[in-house]
């Protein structure tokens, strides 16, 4: 059968233009007849998915679940959470440690070597400088003082964690908070400034003043590694602690104030 007379029978049986016979745009020294290979199949045009950024396109309620657990549930779902890459290379998560009704809370960016084998944040020597900060300004860990960081397992090569790997230890930093309900946030850093405030702004941009987390008080400062490397600007982190020791001796002032 010619491909003309082909074509005109399907044009008389009303299977054109919306169908084409399988076989149709084959090699034309194709021999077989394509009427004989089956029957006609017409293919949907169908529109492209759109990529998810952050790899989150099917919706689940994992946020408002992490948002009613307790202490012990929450530090379980840490334990065991596989929301994200870092998982595949850590030795163990790192929750965070303190006072869990504490009234500062410091959030650094992720655990690094030390951390991620002790499972405890700020243990080596930004931790030693951690707490010579905390001791400054008349405070010391595990007394009235919660430390944790923007992600609770350790990014490879200590890099700074990407925005999918933050956004999956979002929710467990936000519970973190609402179960702690510090009376100020301390921002160590870049990272932990950029997410919690949700800016790309600079440290000398955002520290000097206080911010607002969801109606807690927030002050941004240096990271103490950052300080290591960079000993002339402790002085300007030593300019916002006396900030957030102002800050809260006014805030304790004015819970206690009569009404």
């Amino acid at each position: 059968m010619t491909t003309s007379r082909r074509m005109l029978i399907l044009e008389q049986l009303g299977l054109l233009p919306l169908w084409v016979p399988r076989g149709m745009a084959r090699d034309a020294g194709q021999t077989k007849d394509p009427l004989d290979q089956g029957p006609m199949v017409q293919t949907p045009v169908v529109a492209p998915v759109q990529p998810d950024a952050m790899g989150l396109n099917a919706p689940d309620d994992r946020g408002e679940r992490i948002g009613r657990m307790s202490w012990p549930e929450l530090k379980e779902a840490v334990r065991g959470c596989a929301a994200c890459p870092l998982h595949v290379a850590r030795t163990q998560s790192v929750f965070g440690v303190g006072d869990e009704q504490a009234d500062w809370l410091f959030v650094g960016e992720g655990p690094g070597a030390e951390e991620d084998a002790r499972g405890e944040p700020f243990v080596g020597q930004a931790g030693k400088l951690l707490d010579n900060m905390l001791a400054a300004i008349g405070i010391k860990r595990g007394h009235d003082v919660y430390i944790a960081n923007i992600v609770k397992c350790r990014p490879p090569g200590n890099r700074v964690p990407d925005p999918r790997e933050a956004e999956q230890c979002a929710p467990f930093l936000r519970r973190q908070i609402a179960l702690i309900q510090p009376r100020l946030i301390v921002a160590l850093g870049k990272t932990a400034a950029s997410h919690l405030l949700s800016t790309e702004a600079s440290i000398g941009s955002l520290r000097g003043r206080m911010h607002d987390f969801h109606g807690t008080a927030l002050l941004v400062t240096y990271h103490p590694a950052y300080l290591l490397r960079n000993p002339p600007d402790k002085a300007k982190a030593w300019e916002d602690l006396c900030l957030a020791r102002e800050t809260m001796q006014r805030l304790k002032s004015e819970q206690s104030a009569p009404i």
